[in-house]
């Protein structure tokens, strides 16, 4: 779904890149930077380049990784909007999703799947930049990071279960239990429980 603020107009932007993968990271810089909309384009691979970018440049328009190495950009998003009120930021990611509510909690104007059209991203940017705010219908954004079990493991985790207390809830072996853990933590960038609850609370997947 996408709301309209205002309507396009020939305003060239700026644009702020931070994407922790090379050929990603090199592709929306190349893609971005032919728009003619476009005034130019900065990159960051972490959120402390792409805060001291934002600090000295103030571009008009983020677009964030959801999942950067070792860091949300959810978090990335709010320091961002902190640092500059005038940023509007676009998350987008390949490997999951984000529900509308927390990413309008971490100051997103939008979220997009890299799995769209180049010619689509770049759109999404400008329409961002240009001050609208873009999520997608439902039908339309990406599958689930996490499959219906792995959920199930993830809410339990969250309320405090052992693995084998999981394993008894949802009669499964604890071998079982453990690997739907360790799939989780891989899934969600994380290295132990703690971590994994707070992932999932800040992109949503936990209430």
């Amino acid at each position: 779904m996408i709301e309209t603020r205002s309507q396009p107009d020939e305003r060239r932007l700026r644009v702020l890149v931070v994407d922790d993968h090379d050929v990603v990271h090199w592709g929306f810089r190349v893609l971005l930077s032919k728009q003619p909309w476009v005034q130019g384009c900065l990159a960051a691979r972490t959120g402390a380049e792409a805060l001291e970018l934002t600090r000295r440049h103030r571009p008009d328009v983020a677009l964030v990784d959801l999942f950067l190495a070792g860091e949300s950009g959810a978090d990335v998003c709010k320091s961002i909007r902190e640092a500059s009120s005038t940023t509007r930021v676009l998350l987008i990611s390949g490997a999951g999703r984000i529900s509308p509510y927390a990413a309008r909690a971490a100051g997103a104007s939008g979220f997009v799947s890299k799995d769209w059209d180049a010619h689509d991203v770049a759109m999404a940017v400008r329409m961002v930049g240009l001050g609208m705010t873009m999520f997608p219908p439902r039908s339309e954004q990406p599958a689930s990071l996490l499959t219906d079990r792995e959920r199930e493991v993830l809410d339990l985790i969250a309320a405090g279960s052992t693995n084998r207390e999981i394993a008894e809830q949802l009669f499964l072996s604890p071998h079982t239990v453990k690997e739907h853990t360790s799939t989780l933590y891989k899934k969600l960038r994380v290295r132990n429980r703690a971590e994994a609850v707070q992932r999932a609370q800040r992109i949503g997947l936990l209430g």
